[in-house]
């Protein structure tokens, strides 16, 4: 149980940030020694984050389900990032086990976060169809452990000259239906690993949602104010360690 909500928290907490949920907790599950299918529990603790999302982003889900616009645009970008997930599933599992990838993907992280700085006062507030299909296809690449989906796809935006707080809503309401594409890819996996550990998963699930909204409300604020770029140092600094004590 304990575990689980260790792994919970840090999902919470590392889904949003642009840190790579998905590279902490390879590392972490290999810390606690969680044994069980680490793909499957990952989806769970990520279905606590997309609830995280539907409360925080509330009223902007709502204005873009009557936007016929920015539906399409959402839906082609979760085309491209589902073609790459369905395409490259066997490779990408693969790499959950192996914590050289999640230093790997880090490196890129902290690389793009530090360029971006240069990158955080677009003016556009219109996300067009390059955008969505741009945005797509590196959140379809971002299922590599240790890259961030929200620092590539964020920062992928503010290369394209949008501005900060259209570049933050959609990064996160765009993944919605990638996340819950997902969930529903796994659901045969979710179902016997949940029927052995319930509490375990209840736990990790509602650590992760409360968390999660925390962690958004924190991103937010550091983007406001210009300030992605230290997690690109903190991602950075991460890769070394990582590298150092887990070889």
């Amino acid at each position: 149980m304990r575990a689980f909500i260790v792994l919970g928290i840090v999902q919470g907490l590392t889904e949003f940030l642009p840190v790579s949920s998905s590279g902490h907790l390879v590392i972490i599950q290999r810390l606690l020694g969680v044994s069980q299918d680490v793909v499957a529990l990952d989806i769970v603790l990520h279905l606590g984050t997309v609830a995280a999302l539907f409360i925080f982003f509330f009223k902007d889900i709502v204005a873009v389900c009557r936007n016929p616009k920015l539906i399409a645009l959402i839906l082609a970008a979760t085309f491209v990032t589902g073609a790459i997930g369905i395409t490259g599933k066997d490779f990408f599992e693969k790499l959950f086990y192996a914590p050289s990838s999640v230093v790997f993907g880090l490196l890129v992280t902290g690389g793009l976060l530090i360029c971006v700085k240069k990158y955080m006062d677009g003016k556009r507030n219109s996300v067009n169809l390059k955008d969505a299909l741009l945005f797509g296809l590196v959140q379809g690449i971002a299922i590599i452990p240790g890259l961030s989906r929200s620092g590539v796809t964020v920062s992928t935006l503010l290369f394209r000259g949008l501005d900060r707080e259209t570049s933050f809503r959609f990064s996160f309401i765009a993944a919605i239906p990638a996340i819950l594409g997902a969930a529903v890819l796994k659901a045969g996996d979710i179902g016997s690993f949940a029927g052995m550990e319930t509490k375990g998963l209840c736990a990790g699930f509602a650590c992760s949602l409360v968390t999660g909204i925390l962690s958004l409300w924190l991103l937010r604020a550091v983007l406001r104010r210009a300030k992605l770029h230290y997690f690109g140092y903190y991602c950075l600094v991460a890769a070394v360690l990582i590298g150092v004590f887990l070889r």
